[in-house]
């Protein structure tokens, strides 16, 4: 297989808006990152109120790394509130453990995707935005936008990722009676999907689509400044593709498309080095 030119590297990297060290740069910190999540749940598990100062003494680790990541992952100890108490909603279906906490961290693009929604006000109205995010590049691969809810928002987000990628081995998300609902659960189980899905209790463990919602809506600026619904989902969805293709994402230190397009490059490489070999 020809190998890109140079110039080649130069042009995608022109077009992407960063320099082109960046495409041949591959960052192993969210390897690490994650192992010390991992770490950091079991023990909130255990004691759910610990802040990163004694969750490090626990683990024996330093408590800036340990704030670090759970800054990344947006995990916070709980804290009990005085809320107003709401009858849950009725699930369809039981929920499903938590797989992500067993498996290392993804090694290639739709191993694992991870699936959220969240709101935005926009004058007397709520809009919702489900998002489906690869773990492996934080790439957001599924987006909808809707005024309601329902199951028919996350299975949009989800068909629209699958639209233009392969099918993810293991589809995780939090026991919201979307993700519950016997239409979602079938679609993935029909595909062949893994599912898994955070404690309740734990909205940590979903902790990368927290952290993405917090940036996202910084980005999209106060979405009453539209004077239309259709103003704002635009500038939704190119928010989010600004995020995939333009921001430098602070853990991969580039933008996740280009994250993602770097580890396709070193696999082509590898692959044709082995065959010349002849492995």
């Amino acid at each position: 297989m020809e190998k890109t030119k140079p110039e080649n590297k130069k042009a995608m990297a022109r077009a992407m808006g960063v320099s082109r060290s960046l495409i041949y740069y591959h960052h192993k910190q969210p390897v690490k990152d994650w192992q010390i999540k991992q770490q950091i749940e079991k023990v909130l598990r255990e004691f759910p109120s610990y802040g990163h100062k004694r969750i490090a003494r626990l683990l024996a680790r330093n408590k800036k790394s340990v704030l670090r990541v759970m800054h990344v992952f947006d995990i916070k100890p709980y804290r009990r509130r005085g809320k107003k108490w709401r009858k849950p909603k009725k699930k369809e279906l039981e929920p499903y453990p938590n797989k992500l906490i067993q498996i290392p961290f993804p090694s290639a693009p739709s191993s694992v995707w991870m699936a959220d929604f969240t709101h935005v006000g926009w004058k007397r109205l709520t809009i919702y935005i489900a998002t489906v995010m690869d773990l492996f590049s934080r790439k957001i691969v599924g987006l909808a936008v809707r005024t309601n809810h329902s199951k028919d928002l996350v299975i949009s987000a989800f068909c629209s990722a699958i639209l233009n990628h392969p099918i993810p081995g293991m589809h995780h998300s939090d026991q919201g009676s979307e993700y519950l609902s016997k239409d979602y659960i079938d679609l993935l189980l029909n595909l062949g999907v893994e599912i898994s899905m955070s404690n309740a209790g734990c909205p940590w463990e979903n902790g990368y689509q927290e952290s993405f919602y917090s940036q996202f809506k910084v980005d999209l600026g106060d979405p009453n400044r539209f004077e239309g619904l259709g103003e704002l989902v635009c500038e939704i969805y190119r928010t989010v593709w600004i995020y995939n293709n333009r921001r430098i994402h602070t853990a991969l230190k580039m933008p996740p498309i280009v994250f993602e397009n770097n580890f396709r490059h070193q696999f082509l490489i590898a692959e044709t080095v082995s065959k010349e070999m002849g492995t």
